[in-house]
């Protein structure tokens, strides 16, 4: 080797080393500063927050082996209350070694307790029945109080639907204190919820979601004070509703015979939810988005025609025929008497009217009833007569906002839910037309993105809209979405919660309630809180650490 070699190859080696120390330099710095600090979690405070809520620091202490839940007298004693004492007594002490069992049986770790700091009993006094099915005009008000001497808690509700809310938030006040303990404060809280709607949207027709996934979801809605599920039961792609009077649509339409609910799989869904205090209001969307209706039903959806012939293709559900009325008045009929609630979704979103413009039947019906080329005048006939139908079986509905954009004139007592950009002015519009409304355009869960995406969920003002008082009286609440292109049972839990938590509390909090900030470490423990009761739930402030993990 020259010297002339081994000069070079020795500076080489120089400047490989001080680059490596640079890169190493930089990726030090790079650590320092993207180095952040694990959450600070809080202790007992409840998701969400209630409405008036005084603490103090006085500690009663909760024993596994003595506390008792109890009605003032027999005739509140029902099934709803009877299983929310089972729930909540396993979420406050835990059922299984993972959790964080509060076996004090009156002999703590450090020292003697006083007797007197024992809580022994919760007791429930409510006003009225203790059965039925919640409704949009369910009281879910409550008042709780734990003194700081008593033995006994009391919660106080009008209905069983506010002592239900009532125990989640009594359950969310227990922690365990550097003794180990299961304590909770002595507290005085009075709650109810600011907007009466509250809801959760899944969609079962891109995914199916199994009865346990459906299940687990909605025992979360109830931990969040969520009171609607929103089941966007079928869609273009599959049919998985086992319907009584049609059943080809699903043998046809869902994706497998395994891929169906059965009438015993909805049935169990709708009494899961009822003892939750949580309605199921389910959707049938038309007339578009129902291609995997017209794999059984003849002559249903409208045929494409190019170049004036058939195309093979097919359109939205053909409003020029009296069969597709009679199909309607039947399948409504059956879904009316399938699902309790007073309300169903019957969709009129991205409804595309290019199939109806090429369909010379549809031309001539057109002509007929003097709409020439307004399409939109169309679609406002086939929900008008398909409102009508189900305005004959008593039931609400609600309706997607694109049938009023095009103008259609509907039912003065319509829901209109309200799902697109521009949110502000839409619901200026809705609420001027007198309609009542349900935001959900702000809170797509099923747009993702890396971070803490909650806080802008959370930071979303509902009434934040030119209008006056009485029109925004109209915004009976709102619906967090989780569309089902990309989730199924392996990734639906983590990526909802505790994410939709965030829009449980715009719900149900005071408007004053709004400070990402201040509320992040109450979030912080209640993801952790929901570990410890076993649900999957994901990160959302970042590094840190939850005393029990999954």
């Amino acid at each position: 080797m020259t010297n002339k070699m081994a000069g070079e190859i020795g500076v080489i080696v120089l400047f490989s080393c001080c680059l490596a120390i640079a890169i190493c330099n930089v990726q030090q710095q790079y650590r320092e500063k993207g180095r952040s600090v694990a959450v600070t979690q809080t202790s007992g405070m409840p998701w969400p927050m209630p409405k008036q809520m005084t603490v103090t620091t006085i500690q009663r202490i909760l024993d596994v082996g003595s506390f008792q839940f109890l009605v003032s007298s027999s005739t509140q004693r029902c099934d709803i209350i009877d299983e929310a004492f089972v729930r909540y007594r396993k979420y406050i002490f835990g059922n299984d070694d993972r959790t964080l069992k509060f076996k004090t049986n009156r002999k703590p770790r450090h020292g003697s307790i006083d007797q007197e700091a024992y809580l022994d009993t919760l007791q429930i006094n409510i006003a009225s029945g203790c059965d039925g099915y919640p409704s949009e005009e369910s009281n879910e008000a409550y008042t709780l109080m734990i003194s700081q001497d008593a033995s006994t808690a009391t919660i106080n509700a009008n209905e069983v639907w506010g002592a239900l809310r009532g125990l989640e938030t009594f359950s969310q006040l227990v922690y365990q204190n550097d003794m180990g303990l299961a304590v909770i404060n002595a507290t005085i809280i009075n709650d109810a919820p600011r907007f009466q709607h509250r809801g959760l949207l899944l969609d079962t027709s891109r995914h199916f979601l199994s009865l346990d996934i459906l299940k687990e979801n909605l025992e979360l809605m109830a931990q969040n004070k969520f009171n609607v599920f929103h089941w966007h039961i079928v869609d273009d792609q599959s049919f998985p509703y086992e319907s009584y009077y049609f059943p080809d649509m699903s043998r046809k339409g869902a994706y497998s015979v395994r891929h169906v609910y059965t009438h015993s799989d909805v049935k169990e869904i709708i009494e899961f939810a009822r003892v939750r205090g949580i309605r199921v209001i389910p959707e049938y969307d038309s007339p578009g988005h129902s291609q995997s209706w017209g794999l059984a039903i003849t002559n249903l959806l409208t045929k494409c025609y190019k170049d004036g012939q058939l195309s093979g293709d097919f359109g939205p559900i053909d409003p020029s025929v009296n069969s597709t009325f009679q199909f309607l008045q039947n399948f409504f009929l059956e879904i009316s008497q399938v699902f309790p609630d007073k309300f169903i979704h019957l969709g009129g979103d991205e409804v595309p009217f290019d199939c109806w413009e090429s369909n010379p039947d549809i031309t001539s019906f057109m002509t007929m009833m003097g709409y020439g080329k307004n399409y939109a005048l169309l679609e406002e006939y086939y929900m008008q007569r398909l409102i009508d139908i189900v305005q004959g079986l008593n039931k609400g509905y609600m309706i997607w906002q694109e049938v009023i954009d095009n103008g259609a004139k509907v039912a003065p007592d319509t829901i209109v839910h309200i799902w697109k950009g521009g949110y502000q002015d839409e619901l200026t519009k809705v609420t001027k037309l007198g309609y009542n409304a349900v935001l959900s355009a702000p809170w797509y869960l099923n747009y993702i993105s890396y971070g803490s995406d909650w806080r802008n969920y959370y930071q979303v003002e509902p009434l934040n809209f030119n209008g006056t008082d009485a029109q925004k009286a109209l915004v009976i609440g709102g619906e967090t979405c989780m569309w089902g292109e990309y989730v199924d049972n392996t990734n639906l839990i983590p990526r909802m919660w505790p994410r939709a938590a965030s829009v449980g509390e715009r719900l149900w909090s005071p408007m004053e309630v709004n400070s990402a900030d201040a509320a992040t470490s109450r979030l912080e423990e209640h993801r952790c809180r929901l570990l410890k009761r076993g649900f999957p739930v994901q990160p959302v402030n970042g590094p840190g650490f939850c005393s029990v993990e999954l």
